[in-house]
Order: C-alpha cells, then sequence, then structure tokens
C-alpha cells in the first residue's frame, strides 16, 4: 500500500500557520507563505544586482559591437541616412570603449556627444532609440521645449537625469551608463547672436544648464521633480559616462550655411568657386560656426564634438520606409489585422499614392503614420465586428479615405 503523502499546513520558512498569512502555496512535502515568497524575490533581486554591478570591463569589451555591426542593426530599422549612421556608430563605439577603459590608462578619453540636425521626421529619434534598444542600456527621451532656467515655471535641466532613472527603475550605476536623446535643441537658441540684457529663461539660461550635465559631473537630481516637491530626498547622478544624443531641425539653419559659403554673391569668380556646391542640401556642409550663429553658446557646441546632418527623405526613400524596415508600418498594420483573423494586402497603386501625399504635405516619415492612419481607421473600426476575412488596400479605396485627410491638411497649411 503506498505511503499517504502529509500536506503541511504551516510555512516551511517562517513556520506560521496557514490562518495567519494571506496565501499559503503548498507542496506534498514544503510550503511557503506570501511574505516569504516575496523576501525570497528581494533577495534574488538584489543578487542580480550585485552582479550587474561588478566590474566586466574586459567582457563588455568582448560584448560591445563593432560600428559595422552597429550600422548594421541601425539598417533593420531605418532607412537611408548612412552618413548620420556611420558618425552615430563610431561615436557610441568610442563612448563604451571610454567607459570600458582600465581606471589606471594615462590617456583620459573624452566624451562623444553628439548632435544630429535634420529636418522634421528624417528618424533623428528613431536613431537614438534603436541605438539603446541595440545596447540595452536605458534611454530617455526629453523635449528641450520644456526646459526653463531654474526658478522659473516649467522643468528644470535635472528633470533630464530624473526620466533616465524612472527607466533605469531607480538604478543608478544603470542610469550612469545610459543614453539621453535631448529633442528639439534648436528651441533654445537666443535670438541673436548678442546676448541680451533681459533673462532668456528658456533659450540661454537653460544652455547654461545643460553645460555641467555635458561636460560630466555629479548632480542631485529630485525623483519626483524639485519645484513641486522640494522636501524630497536628492540622488547623486555622475553624468561622466551618460552618452547625449541632441536633435534638432535647426530651421532656417541654411541661411547661415549659404553666407559662411558665400553662396549668395554673384560674379564669375564666385560662380566658379562655388559650383561644386550642392544648394538642394546645404546643411551636410554644416559646422560648429553655423550653430553658434544660429543662437548656441559657443560652450555647448564645444560640449558636442560629433557634429552630423540627415538628409530630406525623397520618395524613394519614404516608399521603403513604408515595406522595409522591420516595424514598417504596413507590417504593423497587417499584423493587427492578423490577430483578428483578417489578411491585410497593400497595392502597390496604393503605397504609391501614400507617398505621394507625405511628399506633398512635407511631413516626412513621421507623417506616413497619420496617412496610413487616415485610410485604415473605418476598417479598423469594423472588422473586428465583421465576419470577412481579407481586405484589400487598393488606390481607389485609398483615395475615397484620404479625402478628409486632404482637406484637413491644406486647412492646416493654409
Amino acid at each position: 500500500m503506498a505511503k499517504k503523502e502529509h500536506t503541511p499546513h504551516n510555512c516551511t520558512f517562517c513556520g506560521r500557520p496557514e490562518n495567519e498569512v494571506q496565501v499559503l502555496i503548498t507542496s506534498p512535502h514544503a510550503a511557503i507563505c506570501n511574505d516569504c515568497l516575496q523576501n525570497a524575490s528581494l533577495i534574488m533581486e538584489e543578487m542580480f544586482q550585485r552582479e550587474f554591478d561588478k566590474p566586466a570591463r574586459h567582457k563588455a569589451a568582448e560584448k560591445l559591437p563593432k560600428p559595422r555591426e552597429i550600422t548594421a542593426f541601425l539598417d533593420q530599422y531605418v532607412i537611408g541616412q548612412d552618413e548620420a549612421k556611420k558618425y552615430l556608430s563610431v561615436a557610441v563605439y568610442n563612448h563604451y570603449k571610454r567607459i570600458n577603459q582600465k581606471q589606471d590608462e594615462d590617456v583620459d578619453l573624452e566624451k562623444s556627444n553628439i548632435l544630429l540636425v535634420g529636418e522634421t521626421g528624417t528618424g533623428k529619434t528613431l536613431l537614438a532609440n534603436t541605438i539603446a534598444r541595440m545596447l540595452h542600456v536605458p534611454f530617455a527621451i526629453v523635449d528641450a521645449t520644456v526646459l526653463t532656467e531654474a526658478g522659473y515655471v516649467g522643468e528644470d535641466v535635472e528633470s533630464i537625469l530624473a526620466r533616465l532613472l524612472q527607466n533605469a527603475d531607480y538604478n543608478v550605476k544603470a542610469a550612469e551608463k545610459g543614453i539621453v536623446f535631448i529633442d528639439e535643441l534648436d528651441k533654445i537658441a537666443r535670438k541673436s547672436d548678442n546676448p541680451s540684457i533681459t533673462r532668456d529663461v528658456s533659450g540661454e539660461g537653460v544652455q547654461q544648464g545643460l553645460l555641467k550635465l555635458l561636460e560630466g559631473s555629479v548632480v542631485n537630481v529630485p525623483p519626483q521633480g524639485g519645484r513641486k516637491h522640494p522636501e524630497q530626498k536628492m540622488i547623486s547622478v555622475n553624468t561622466k559616462n551618460i552618452l547625449f544624443i541632441c536633435g534638432g531641425a535647426f530651421d532656417g539653419i541654411e541661411r547661415k550655411i549659404g553666407q559662411r559659403l558665400n553662396t549668395q554673391m554673384i560674379g564669375y569668380g564666385v560662380v566658379h568657386k562655388t559650383a561644386h556646391i550642392d544648394r538642394k542640401n546645404l546643411l551636410q556642409y554644416i559646422a560648429p560656426s553655423d550653430l553658434k550663429s544660429y543662437g548656441l553658446i559657443p560652450e555647448i557646441v564645444g560640449r558636442l564634438p560629433i557634429l552630423t546632418y540627415l538628409k530630406p527623405l525623397d520618395q524613394q526613400a519614404l516608399r521603403r520606409i513604408l515595406t522595409e524596415p522591420k516595424n514598417a508600418i504596413v507590417k504593423q498594420y497587417t499584423h493587427l489585422f492578423k490577430m483578428d483573423g483578417v489578411k491585410l494586402t497593400f497595392d502597390e497603386a496604393a503605397l504609391d499614392l501614400i507617398v505621394g501625399k507625405a511628399v506633398e504635405f512635407k511631413i516626412g516619415a513621421r507623417g506616413l503614420r497619420s496617412i496610413c492612419e487616415a485610410i485604415m481607421i473605418d476598417a479598423m473600426y469594423d472588422f473586428p465586428s465583421s465576419d470577412k476575412k481579407s481586405l484589400q488596400i487598393t488606390r481607389d479605396y485609398a483615395e475615397e479615405k484620404l479625402h478628409r485627410f486632404s482637406a484637413q491638411q491644406k486647412l492646416n497649411v493654409a
């Protein structure tokens, strides 16, 4: 006769009976209560944390992808922008080599903060986000337009690091090796090249506040926002090993570049000297002096040593963005409908129409999603309640759905 197994009614770890705990998980030979289970989870989390914090410089150096490998990964998600990818890959590779260098080495490597200049919708944010995804490091996106000088209504520059800490689950050591993308940097440029006698609370003052973050210093970060909770405990964060990637459209900077290159001057000699200049894409000739003329203070320009540009997206690039990347818009919609058991297909003519509208309204790659959403909204509303199992998006169907969207865009432009 088989021996009857005894099911315990007390926690094997703390000994408390079943009626004194909220949950008691039992097995034929042991039991554990919810409190002991939670404590065990905390112990395991601390063990993993200690393993993460241990210096493993040689292992990290072996795992760090080479610049060509970084570019190959970016190619899966970002179409074109080869020049920006090259600069970004090299800067990221050198930055993490700097982190992994031995402490006793004589040469002190400087930070490789990056500035990406390009029109809206060309992929600045996507490049930074994809880099962070590849390296598995904490990543934060901050809009510079909400930053104001300390003492005024708005967010101070320390809030940048507060967001990075939140994304790192308040693991300070992990956050200190993270990446921060500061978007719309051009919006904090001062309005003229001469310092104003009045307070510029969201311009030059913010640039001065950013200096200590970009260069590398120990900053006391209020985890809940310093102005709203001044009594809270501060968290010290060292920004020495945080990579800052800044981006901005810098609308109108082409005029500064043109003046520097003398493309506006007349005369046979000038025309001959400037014949090699591509006047349709002056952004490729951008230099630090142009940023200073635009309104960035020299100290900020000096702390962003890697300067590169993003090309405007033409119709061919937009067409590839629709279908080729891993997270292409068409693939996203196809997957959404597949989850409802519906097969979605797009005609080539419909895709060409979507790209044509994006070029017409000058809204870049970001606008492709808005156009597709205008086409797909009715189908996404009706099909989950329908018995239909397939949907083909033709040019006529897309034109019909885009009629209202086109009228709205023309009103916005006007």
